[in-house]
């Protein structure tokens, strides 16, 4: 009998599921802002977030570059939107954000091909890897959730400049709260947690966030941070545990479709330019952890991040 009852309410979520999934997952970007003659860079479009959020700013008549590693994926994807859409400036080119020789290169050819850069959206990251290493020995979250966008956007900046008005958007997560910046481990060699490898590197793109708005205040680029959501992507890969969780309580899990609204609500959204360094969820500006507010924090980040990186620190 309790078999039969359980079978049943199993039943009742799953046809609730699509009802649930669009309660739980209230903010939707209702700008309308067209975007022909704009360019954009979102990586890791190859998939999830990034691949609804590139498909989105095509649709708005972007030319759309897709920055990952996968190119025959991105290739088979840049189709697939160029279909849907009816916009054929959709671009596939390699990054690996676990290489600074790759994205140097990347960054590169795109200023040597573009004259404008109108939107970067720093969507592309690792979540709870084994440890590992970048090709540069940065552990994996850190080098290429943080380190490898700080580098990216570093190398564009001053295209974004040109091109002002501009905007920087970098997808972090609420994971953040259990984030910690600790300098004299930021590489994981002396305690290493995959899971907190992940808070840490997501509390890094709050504060990278933060810190870049204060130095473009007045230069007509804004930046900002979000949380997309729980969302059924490929993100949890690395993580059998993670991947039944998300099967056990799909019905709770946002479609990459969903999940990417704060990414667009932040890239398109008229009016914004005074909330730049802010964080959002679910279109709206949202609480950070007290770590994530700390400027001393945000400011010693960015030198560290310049030293490991080889760029001037101003």
């Amino acid at each position: 009998m309790i078999g039969v009852l359980l079978l049943f309410l199993l039943f009742l979520l799953y046809i609730a599921a699509p009802q649930i999934r669009q309660m739980l997952s209230s903010g939707v970007c209702t700008s309308t802002t067209q975007l022909p003659g704009k360019v954009a860079v979102v990586t890791g479009a190859n998939s999830g977030i990034g691949k609804e959020t590139a498909k989105e700013l095509a649709q708005r008549g972007a030319r759309v570059y897709i920055a990952c590693r996968d190119v025959q994926k991105g290739e088979l994807v840049a189709k697939e939107i160029q279909t849907m859409t009816g916009n054929q400036e959709v671009l596939v080119r390699k990054l690996d954000l676990a290489d600074t020789k790759s994205i140097r290169t990347f960054a590169k050819d795109f200023l040597a091909e573009e004259k404008h850069l109108h939107i970067l959206i720093n969507n592309a990251g690792v979540m709870m890897c084994p440890y590992s290493k970048t090709a540069d020995g940065f552990e994996m979250h850190i080098g290429v959730n943080h380190l490898g966008h700080f580098l990216l956007t570093h190398l564009l900046l001053e295209k974004l400049k040109e091109s002002a008005p501009s905007r920087i958007v970098n997808v972090s997560s609420l994971a953040h709260h259990l984030g910690r910046i600790h300098f004299h481990d930021l590489q994981g060699q002396k305690f290493y947690s995959a899971g907190l490898a992940y808070c840490h590197s997501k509390l890094a793109n709050i504060l990278f966030t933060r810190e870049l708005a204060r130095r473009l205040k007045g230069s007509g680029v804004t930046a900002y941070s979000l949380h997309p959501g729980t969302v059924n992507s490929e993100l949890v890969r690395h993580s059998s545990f993670m991947r039944c969780l998300w099967r056990l309580f799909f019905f709770f899990i946002k479609t990459p479709q969903q999940g990417a609204q704060t990414s667009l609500y932040c890239a398109l959204t008229e009016g914004l330019e005074n909330l730049s360094g802010n964080h959002f969820s679910d279109c709206h500006v949202t609480w950070v952890s007290a770590q994530a507010r700390n400027e001393t924090i945000a400011r010693r980040l960015w030198d560290v991040s310049c030293d490991l990186l080889g760029i001037p620190m101003d």
